[in-house]
């Protein structure tokens, strides 16, 4: 994927960033039949503020951008958050490059690395696993959902 650039995220790409995560949480909500999750409620102006506040990449092929993830640092902790690749691009190793590219983003000024997902969420197990994070411990969410909260030295 030569043609994948990742950058940090820019105030006017707010609006994009909230398109593709609203998309890649369908699959989530459907898998949790949860439309109510949290990555589809947001607004654009919760993206915004996250762009300006915290550590916002994309992943652009072209102008177009195809994925996103944050890192909230919090001390000497970074929280990766809102990992997401546009439903057509799966399967093209963007979420690898984006989690790699948060950890380099915030790796001077951080310890370890956190982020958490559902339990049924196999993929994203698998891409945390691949990536050396570790499972630190789980709980549940509701009788249908467990999260499990994973964890990475910097």
């Amino acid at each position: 994927m030569d043609d994948i650039r990742i950058t940090r995220a820019r105030a006017q790409d707010a609006g994009e960033i909230l398109t593709v995560q609203r998309a890649a949480y369908v699959s989530e909500a459907q898998l949790y039949n949860n439309p109510m999750l949290s990555a589809l409620t947001e607004n654009v102006g919760d993206v915004a503020r996250a762009i300006e506040q915290d550590i916002v990449l994309v992943a652009r092929q072209g102008t177009r951008i195809v994925g996103a993830v944050r890192g909230i640092t919090d001390g000497r902790m970074c929280h990766v958050g809102r990992l997401v690749v546009a439903p057509d691009m799966h399967r093209r190793g963007i979420g690898g490059r984006l989690l790699t590219a948060v950890e380099l983003t915030a790796s001077g000024s951080v310890d370890r690395f956190t982020l958490f997902t559902g339990n049924r969420s196999e993929s994203n197990l698998s891409l945390y696993k691949r990536h050396g994070y570790e499972q630190a411990h789980s709980h549940p969410l509701s009788p249908e959902v467990t999260l499990v909260h994973w964890e990475k030295l910097a």
